[in-house]
């Protein structure tokens, strides 16, 4: 991202904003100031229902535990670069719902696909959002 750790973490820690700039997130609800309610869709005509808890907030790193449709965890790691931030995400998870989690082991390669799908339009959206200095 051509923008500065502290200005794209920002941004990522804003999960209410989420679906302004990433078109797969459809909405967010705030539970509290660590948790929030997400529903996101990608290509296949299914929406999750998440709940994301915040485990660590830490200069470069973002941290946090996933309950509902998934379960397990997503890590945002930044680092500073000539180019302004390098952003690293990874996620483990298991699929918790039942009739998605059947599917799964079926339909790997399309839900490999969706999920790509997903993930570039975060790249996309945090791209296009921190290169606004008011976002």
């Amino acid at each position: 991202m051509a923008a500065p750790v502290e200005h794209v973490q920002g941004v990522l820690v804003d999960l209410e904003h989420y679906p302004h700039w990433w078109p797969q997130v459809m909405a967010v609800a705030k539970i509290d100031d660590d948790t929030a309610r997400v529903l996101c869709r990608s290509r296949l005509p299914y929406t999750l229902d998440l709940v994301l808890h915040a485990r660590r907030r830490e200069p470069g790193l973002l941290e946090v535990k996933i309950h509902g449709d998934l379960s397990g965890s997503a890590t945002f790691e930044l680092v500073g670069d000539a180019d302004g931030t390098g952003v690293s995400y990874t996620q483990e998870v298991s699929v918790a719902h039942r009739g998605l989690s059947a599917a799964a082991r079926v339909l790997r390669p399309l839900l490999e696909w969706n999920h790509d799908h997903m993930m570039a339009g975060c790249e996309g959206g945090l791209g296009a959002r921190t290169a606004r200095p008011d976002a």
